[in-house]
């Protein structure tokens, strides 16, 4: 019977386990959006998870949508995530990056020259964003020109080469969450009369180009994606028909033999039955033809959820976030059966060490408690 602490294969990427540290955005990147010394601490603490997936990172500065998240398109920025990379490898871990652009989940004092953000549409959206004020609404975005859409192609293919030269062992693209993949995808956001819009095939046409660009630069195997079919974040009501469009969506990706497909089951850190979608669907239309790619599940698996969802073939990798935030040895506590450590909320977005990297592992705990 399969286990998480199994190895696996995802595309290229070898995995000592099935525990996967999901992406989880801190905003503690330094002057520049340049990842920092305490940020390397931060990923080698965690590096026993079979994979990390680091927090999301903008693959341009118009990409941005919150303080102090890293990017990933400048020489500057590669240096810094190599130190990351060279931490979680020395630490015996693999880690990729996940690449992000947030679209109209963006703020004017985050854009250059405090411009609108770009979307798929000029509505706004329903939400609120981290910038130097603390939490405030986004701003008001702008359409972008279908000219303007090989430009943002081009953007994920650079950032996905520069994401090799740092050392990672692959890349995931963020195409949920509301951010600007799935503005594109959904209807409910969505209301372009271009060849972008309109159709399924038309709405999927930009996470496919993305996708395509980035297979092409490092190959399928080292090529990731994170979906949240139902997820209502930052504004993005349901699709009309979720499960039409995402199952067209990775269709159209197959021939990529991507190494792995990210799904968050449900609303994300919310309720697992937000709205009906047949995953089972998914993931077989994933799997054919791809069987070295992983089906990777993620939102609120308990130690004995997750170790169900592997040992009966329905995920090969199981992703948990917060935990990871407070347990930098999760894996251990998973497979010993040990309590978790409770989360520090004050310190989830900004700051320094406190509630980041001064979280002891189980044994260390349990000394100073004595």
């Amino acid at each position: 019977m399969t286990t998480l602490f199994d190895p696996l294969i995802a595309g290229d990427i070898a995995l000592a386990n099935r525990i996967v540290m999901a992406p989880l955005t801190r905003d503690r990147a330094g002057p520049g959006q340049v990842p920092t010394p305490l940020m390397a601490e931060y990923y080698r603490q965690r590096a026993s998870a079979g994979l990390i997936v680091t927090e999301a990172s903008q693959v341009c500065p118009e990409g941005q949508g919150y303080l102090d998240t890293p990017g990933i398109y400048n020489d500057e920025q590669v240096a810094g995530w190599r130190r990351v990379t060279d931490a979680v490898h020395g630490a015996g871990g693999k880690i990729v990056i996940q690449l992000w652009h947030v679209g109209r989940i963006s703020h004017v004092s985050l854009q250059p020259g405090g411009v609108a953000p770009v979307s798929s549409t000029a509505r706004p959206a329903a939400t609120k964003t981290f910038t130097t004020d603390g939490f405030v609404d986004v701003s008001a975005p702008r359409a972008l020109r279908s000219d303007e859409l090989p430009g943002v192609v081009e953007a994920y293919r650079r950032a996905a080469r520069r994401a090799i030269e740092a050392g990672f062992d692959g890349v995931e693209v963020h195409g949920a969450n509301g951010y600007l993949l799935e503005q594109f995808l959904r209807d409910s956001v969505n209301d372009r009369s271009d060849a972008y819009g309109g159709p399924v095939a038309n709405r999927a046409r930009l996470l496919l180009e993305v996708m395509t660009a980035i297979a092409g630069e490092i190959g399928g195997g080292r090529t990731a994606l994170r979906l949240s079919p139902v997820t209502p974040s930052n504004g993005a009501a349901l699709d009309s028909d979720p499960q039409a469009l995402y199952g067209y969506a990775v269709e159209q990706l197959a021939p990529l033999r991507m190494a792995y497909l990210h799904v968050v089951e449900g609303q994300t850190s919310g309720a697992r039955d937000f709205a009906p979608f047949d995953y089972a669907a998914l993931r077989r239309r994933f799997k054919q033809g791809n069987p070295r790619g992983a089906w990777m599940v993620n939102n609120g698996y308990s130690r004995a959820m997750a170790s169900d969802a592997v040992a009966n073939g329905a995920a090969d990798l199981v992703a948990f976030g917060r935990p990871f935030i407070s347990n930098p040895d999760l894996v251990a506590r998973l497979r010993d059966d040990l309590p978790l450590a409770p989360l520090k909320r004050e310190t989830l977005y900004g700051g320094g060490a406190e509630g980041y990297t001064d979280y002891p592992a189980a044994g260390a705990a349990a000394a100073g408690a004595a």
